[in-house]
């Protein structure tokens, strides 16, 4: 489920398919499919922040994210990445959908301490995780914070790669590719061409190179 709602988000980004509909992919009402939205988080909107790749969301849209966030909202000892990850959704809700501000949930507070005292294998992991905050005017608090450890990312993709964790080096491109002053050294691009290659086609991996690729002309 989560594989095909990122296959469609990732076709929608490069402008291949049908116009793009969150609510043509997952269905109102099916449990399975509102995890796939909390797990895509808020990548599950990504298509509606390029206004010439997909239509507005519309109400069916609304509905079923507001199901998703209503059916898993982060508890009380959630990690920080699922608090996070809540807060994207919420964010581009409000951002790329209909319905005003105030029918939909408040972002719920998200401690930003981690990335200023994690050593740099965990901030790598952390951040690979929360890569769908990498969506254009999302998360500027977050996208600051990690501004400001750019060369602990850049070497936390580099060793991704050599342990070919091709999800992790893909969520950790996709946030270089959003961040300024990225070593020219790391290669980029041609890196994350490499790891788009090397994936076997992981719908995951092919959609944060599509991200990076479409929002911020980074991959090849």
């Amino acid at each position: 489920m989560v594989a095909d709602a990122a296959t469609g988000v990732a076709l929608a980004l490069r402008g291949e398919g049908d116009p793009y509909a969150l609510s043509r992919i997952l269905r109102q009402g099916d449990a399975l499919s509102l995890a796939a939205i909390r797990v895509l988080g808020a990548d599950a909107l990504a298509p509606y922040a390029l206004d010439h790749r997909a239509a507005p969301g519309g109400e069916d849209d609304e509905t079923v994210v507001r199901e998703a966030l209503a059916a898993y909202p982060p508890g009380a000892d959630a990690s920080e990445v699922s608090v996070w990850s809540y807060r994207g959704l919420v964010e581009a809700s409000h951002a790329f959908l209909p319905g005003g501000a105030g029918r939909w949930p408040r972002p719920p507070e998200a401690g930003a301490v981690w990335i200023d005292n994690d050593p740099w294998p965990k901030l790598a992991h952390r951040a690979s995780q929360l890569a769908a905050l990498a969506l254009p005017g999302l998360a500027p608090g977050l996208a600051d914070a990690l501004a400001a450890r750019t060369d602990d990312l850049a070497r936390g993709f580099v060793r991704a790669v050599r342990r070919r964790d091709w999800l992790q080096a893909a969520g950790l491109g996709r946030w270089l590719a959003r961040l300024p002053q990225v070593p020219p050294t790391l290669g980029l691009d041609a890196g994350l061409a490499f790891v788009r290659q090397m994936s076997g086609g992981d719908a995951r991996v092919t959609l944060h190179v599509a991200a990076a690729r479409s929002f911020y002309g980074r991959g090849r």
